[in-house]
């Protein structure tokens, strides 16, 4: 098992006295306590620190964790740009770079930015996965390519990555083609269905048509994003994470959890609903704290570390 964590970029989840800087702290802090992943999002919805900004800043201040995009947008930037940026974090960072990537859904978390970015809404998923072979491309070597949205004939000579392969990409989607289009193309899967049968059934979709691309079926990290609150007072957690859901995204935890995974409650009320995702096939999961401030993250980073040795296939 891989677990991780989200780090609060978004001033959403700052006091007005915290410090940004410490994050970098909290980064430290959470390799420490045996976390093994650290994730940012990416995202215009709110005023948050630039997700590959981050990762630049985490890559010399960390040593062994996975520096994650939980996911990244890529139409928010040009493609050959990403491509040479994303290169340079994975080699500062001695290959230690996942990229969880995602092409947004409608309403104010998703087209909004396309018309910021000068982007079609039209065609975002077949973009998505035509920027990402760019990518791919650009870190093999290739002097061009020719698709339906990128045309390049004299490439100059990229970036290598660290790794040779470039690093992983996984998709962030659990729609029937989404799950599709992991199997054929990505190297992990970063969904939050509420329910973990539903976790069950994707994965298993997945595993399907990676197999019929020919691809081995355990070439797909299952991996899970989820919220987490943990105390002693379940009541207490489930109010601070409706604190948590009205701040982030404007809406009660209510309805939150209609679409997203959400886990609160005690240390062992939490560990069981996790070990149920577990139990579903998920092998890296990517815990966001439900907490509005930076001690009180601190606080819930401690707390889901002592999680850590009961969260087990």
């Amino acid at each position: 098992m891989d677990i991780g964590v989200l780090l609060p970029t978004g001033t959403a989840q700052w006091a007005k006295d915290d410090d940004p800087r410490d994050l970098i702290t909290l980064a430290r802090t959470a390799e420490h306590l045996g976390f093994t992943s650290l994730f940012v999002n990416d995202s215009l919805i709110s005023p948050r620190v630039e997700a590959l900004t981050m990762l630049a800043a985490l890559a010399p201040a960390t040593n062994t964790v996975t520096l994650g995009t939980g996911a990244l947008l890529p139409f928010l930037r040009r493609p050959v740009q990403a491509a040479q940026s994303l290169a340079s974090i994975d080699l500062l960072s001695g290959g230690r770079l996942t990229l969880a990537v995602g092409a947004g859904y409608p309403g104010r978390f998703g087209r909004p930015f396309y018309d910021l970015s000068e982007v079609p809404w039209a065609r975002r998923f077949a973009r998505l996965d035509e920027t990402v072979a760019l990518w791919r491309a650009l870190w093999n070597g290739a002097d061009s390519f020719h698709g339906e949205f990128h045309r390049f004939t004299d490439l100059p000579p990229a970036l290598r990555p660290y790794r040779p392969a470039g690093p992983p990409v996984w998709l962030a989607g659990a729609t029937p083609t989404a799950l599709t289009r992991t199997g054929r193309l990505y190297d992990g899967w970063l969904p939050y269905p509420p329910d973990p049968a539903d976790y069950t059934t994707g994965l298993h979709d997945i595993r399907e048509a990676a197999t019929a691309a020919g691809r081995p079926p355990e070439a797909v990290t299952p991996a899970l994003f989820v919220t987490v609150r943990i105390d002693e007072d379940p009541d207490h957690a489930h109010r601070a994470t409706d604190d948590y859901a009205r701040a982030a995204y404007g809406m009660p935890l209510a309805e939150l959890e209609k679409i997203q995974a959400v886990v609160t409650g005690t240390a062992e009320q939490v560990t069981e609903r996790l070990n149920r995702y577990v139990t579903a096939g998920a092998r890296h999961l990517v815990t966001r704290l439900a907490a509005l401030n930076l001690p009180a993250q601190r606080e819930q980073l401690e707390r889901t570390a002592a999680l850590i040795p009961d969260l087990h296939p």
